[in-house]
């Protein structure tokens, strides 16, 4: 059975996170190739999920900083690591 893009896409975000230091948006545009709008939807879903992200402050200005993973929630983090090629084959 087909993963659903859109959840593929927020499996695949968390992964992304996890796996890079100090991940901001225009760092996770680059990797994925998203929009910015897109990127910014899909971290404002996560909590929604029951994932505790973080934004890590840095500097004066309101988007200076990174994101990280405090609490996977439901998700098993090492399933998503051993599919992530799939989630990311899922979203394209």
């Amino acid at each position: 059975m087909p993963l659903n893009s859109v959840f593929a896409r927020r499996l695949y975000l968390c992964w992304l996170i996890s796996q890079h230091e100090r991940p901001n948006v225009p760092r996770l545009m680059a990797l994925t190739g998203w929009p910015r709008r897109t990127m910014q939807d899909v971290l404002k879903a996560l909590p929604g999920m029951g994932i505790e992200l973080q934004f890590i402050q840095q500097g004066v200005r309101n988007n200076d900083g990174y994101y990280q993973l405090a609490d996977w929630g439901p998700l098993d983090s090492q399933w998503i690591a051993r599919h992530h090629d799939q989630l990311l084959a899922a979203i394209e």
